[in-house]
Formats: structure tokens, C-alpha cells, sequence
């Protein structure tokens, strides 16, 4: 008998879902001090670098963990196969899983990103 409740994949689609949604707060909160950084003479402001470097580190892990995800589906294919099971790959569980595996590094950034900024107004 199956338990009542959302799913582990649910959860965690729901949890990304949720800390992608403080991205507008996050880009509200950093453009003041992003003003402030524009108005000195260094041609990179620490809070202009901040967010360059973090978005460019996001990006970097949600595609190597994209990649492992579909890497692990593949490797399964066969085993799923010759056991009976439709192969994740053709069944769109892998999709799914690749998906959450690129949105989860943005999603922990916006989230430590709304925790720094909050702290500091």
C-alpha cells in the first residue's frame, strides 16, 4: 500500500521551485548596492563581481550535474532493460532527474544570496 504524501522528487522539485522564487527579491535587494558599486572608480564593484562569479559558478555545476544525471540514466539502461522495467531514458525520469540535477546549484545560490542580503538591510 502506498504511503499518502508527496513523493522525495516532489519535495525536492517543490523546494527548488521555491528558492528560485526569491530571484526577484535577490535582484531587487542586490541593485542599491550594485548603484553604489557603479558610482566608484573600480571598474568591477565587490557586489558586480559577487554576482557575476556566482552565476557563472552555478551555471558551471548545473551543467556537470545535468550531465552526471543523464551519464548515470545511460548507464542503467541495460540493467533496467533486461530486468523488466521501462528504461529511465525513454520513460522521461531522466529528463526529470537532469532537470533538478541543473536547477539545484541556482537554487542554493538564490537562497544563500537572499540570506547575505537580508542580513545586511
Amino acid at each position: 500500500m502506498r504511503r499518502a504524501g508527496k513523493s522525495r522528487q516532489a519535495r525536492e522539485a517543490a523546494s527548488i521551485g521555491a528558492d528560485l522564487m526569491l530571484a526577484p527579491m535577490v535582484a531587487m535587494m542586490r541593485l542599491p548596492l550594485m548603484v553604489m558599486d557603479a558610482g566608484s572608480r573600480q571598474p568591477w564593484g565587490t557586489e558586480t563581481a559577487l554576482a557575476v562569479n556566482e552565476k557563472t559558478v552555478a551555471m558551471a555545476e548545473g551543467v556537470l550535474a545535468a550531465q552526471m544525471s543523464f551519464w548515470r540514466s545511460a548507464s542503467g539502461f541495460w540493467p533496467e532493460l533486461l530486468s523488466g522495467r521501462t528504461p529511465s531514458l525513454f520513460n522521461g525520469v531522466a529528463a526529470e532527474r537532469s532537470i533538478s540535477a541543473a536547477l539545484t546549484p541556482a537554487s542554493r545560490a538564490v537562497k544563500a544570496n537572499f540570506l547575505r542580503l537580508s542580513s545586511k538591510t
